[in-house]
């Protein structure tokens, strides 16, 4: 499960006529979780974190305009990168 969440830096843009852009710079993320592997040899499990640092999303909204339809929002355009991931799993064996 997610345990933190950092956002920096942060903007949303209005699009005049087509929708709202969402800009994440540099945020980071960690998750702790459970783990298990059984194979015919062995079996172990433990616990694990995962760090994942220096994250840039960029999406894009789209909102229709006509006053026709309910009020929907759309996800048209999403580009996500991150830097660094650092895994660590620690087990029984």
């Amino acid at each position: 499960h997610v345990t933190a969440v950092e956002l920096p830096s942060a903007s949303i843009f209005l699009l005049p006529g087509s929708g709202i852009k969402l800009v994440i710079g540099n945020a980071s993320l960690n998750i702790d979780m459970n783990w298990n592997v059984r194979t015919w040899m062995f079996k172990d499990s433990g616990r694990g974190t995962v760090h994942i640092s220096k994250v840039f999303v960029t999406a894009i909204f789209s909102t229709p305009l006509d006053n026709t339809s309910p009020m929907s929002i759309s996800l048209t355009s999403c580009r996500t990168t991150s830097g660094d991931i650092d895994i660590k799993l620690n087990g029984k064996s």
